[in-house]
């Protein structure tokens, strides 16, 4: 059999774990797609890359497939601006809203989709209303018994304990960083270390765009679907012309309206317009579930009326490929769902993550593989 070579890069969302826990997770799904699909898939140790990226390979000796992975990182530049003091994360998270509520287009966004408005605002709610709650319901109780100072205090002191478990599983400091982020990367854009940054992995992924390879993905997650249309740019800015037809852009739980649809943010449409006329292959996988996905937006037609990029928008249809009591529905589950597009359920999918870059098959097979699935 002749080895089918993938070049992978990678170009995840907003998290200061970085390349130690992709790697881990990388290696873990791939033990359970080796487990579920009989195929023996092992996994490399990372070594640094040519520029500010990780390098793993993966082999798939059964499939007759090697996959050079690229992790593009950014998880130095994420950390220096990930807020831990909690009241310093609230007097920033103000001045996010009131961004928004000047700059944001909260009438296209909902819609477009209603559920990541929701994602949007309930954590400055949920931020003042659960420890209130936990407060104000001791305290009200106590006072039958105590006098109204010994149960204000006792409220006070119940919520202090148990306020931030509750704030934490619902991932609201998660999504107020986030939103802090994104609030300012729409209005003074990238800014002078993540444009340089950009500026070389797209430089790094033009660099092997006539390489050894039977398919090129560029993979993008969560915050990362957002600098990828960047990077986009700046690669056909380098390159010309169209994308080599064994080129796939790949977005995985897409949120490029967080920054698209901010009023403020011209240099980020200018880059979105910029794609309009470009020739390349881009395929959307997004979960309807997701609150924070953008699931069926075509990111390409936000700041234009028509592409001449060939797409394909997905749901990965997570309920078919996991058992109930595995799959990550509900509230708490928010944050873990968002993660579930790199992940192998319970029953291989066509489209999960391993299959895509360690199995046989095409982007464009799988895809056509998966639309047959009832």
């Amino acid at each position: 059999m002749e080895k089918f070579k993938r070049k992978v890069f990678y170009l995840g969302g907003f998290d200061p774990r970085g390349v130690r826990f992709y790697h881990q997770l990388y290696r873990e799904q791939a033990a359970r797609y080796a487990a579920l699909s009989g195929e023996a898939v092992e996994v490399s140790a990372r070594r640094a890359g040519p520029i500010n990226s990780a390098i793993w390979t993966v082999s798939n000796p059964d499939a007759g497939v090697e996959t050079d992975y690229e992790y593009l990182r950014w998880e130095d530049l994420v950390g220096k601006v990930w807020i831990r003091n909690p009241l310093k994360l609230g007097w920033r998270s103000i001045a996010t809203y009131v961004g928004h509520a000047r700059h944001m287009q909260f009438k296209r966004m909902k819609q477009l989709r209603p559920g990541p408005v929701l994602t949007i605002l309930y954590p400055p709610f949920l931020a003042v209303m659960i420890p209130l709650l936990f407060a104000l319901i001791p305290a009200l109780l106590l006072w039958i018994v105590l006098p109204l100072w010994a149960a204000a205090l006792a409220g006070v002191a119940a919520s202090a304990l148990l306020s931030g478990r509750w704030i934490t599983k619902l991932v609201v400091p998660w999504l107020l960083r986030f939103t802090y982020y994104h609030h300012r990367l729409a209005a003074g854009g990238p800014g002078e270390a993540l444009d340089a940054r950009l500026d070389q992995f797209a430089a790094r992924i033009a660099d092997e765009l006539d390489g050894p390879w039977d398919e090129i993905l560029f993979v993008t997650h969560s915050a990362g679907t957002i600098l990828g249309m960047s990077v986009m740019r700046r690669l056909f800015d380098l390159r010309g012309g169209a994308m080599p037809d064994h080129f796939v852009m790949l977005g995985l739980g897409q949120v490029v309206p967080v920054v698209g649809l901010r009023r403020d943010a011209t240099w980020y449409h200018a880059d979105l317009r910029a794609l309009a006329d470009k020739r390349f292959r881009y395929v959307d996988i997004s979960s309807p579930p997701d609150g924070a996905a953008y699931f069926n937006v075509n990111p390409l037609l936000l700041h234009s009326d028509a592409h001449v990029a060939r797409v394909d928008m997905l749901s990965p249809r997570f309920h078919l490929f996991y058992d109930p009591e595995n799959y990550h529905g509900g509230w708490s589950n928010k944050y873990e769902a968002h993660f579930d597009y790199l992940r192998v359920g319970d029953r291989p999918s066509p489209v999960d993550f391993i299959s895509l870059t360690a199995g046989r098959s095409t982007v464009d097979q799988a895809v056509e593989r998966f639309r047959t699935i009832a």
